[in-house]
């Protein structure tokens, strides 16, 4: 059982920054993502990275403006979130991918979090 709790998300300004934390009960190894559901949409593809790290991939809208990390000693993933825009605002979710799968694939990933809100005035 894999245990994933999310934190970090709050208001914000257009152009603002944010680092959401994504807590990891178990392994610390999976391939993880992130992912976002605004109102009224679906839940898509944020950010996925690899167990060891040296491997990440980003979906087009964030590329160059976030950044997924995760330290493997301490059980965490992050994802350092700048030049935030309203198009942003989604509750962002954590996920772990236990089995062999897409990295950018959501249906891939076997657990999810809770979420947490990131709101982007403008």
């Amino acid at each position: 059982q894999v245990q994933l709790v999310e934190s970090g998300g709050g208001l914000v300004q257009t152009g603002g920054s944010l680092r959401l934390s994504c807590a990891v009960s178990g392994r610390t190894n999976y391939n993880m993502a992130w992912s976002r559901q605004a109102p009224g949409q679906e839940r898509t593809f944020v950010a996925h990275i690899s167990g060891s790290g040296r491997n990440t991939l980003y979906a087009t809208s964030v590329n160059g403006r976030f950044t997924i990390s995760r330290d493997n000693l301490k059980n965490m993933i992050y994802l350092q979130m700048n030049d935030l825009k309203p198009e942003d605002t989604a509750v962002y979710y954590c996920g772990a991918r236990v089995n062999s799968g897409s990295d950018n694939n959501l249906r891939d990933y076997s657990y999810w979090g809770q979420g947490t809100q990131v709101t982007v005035s403008s």
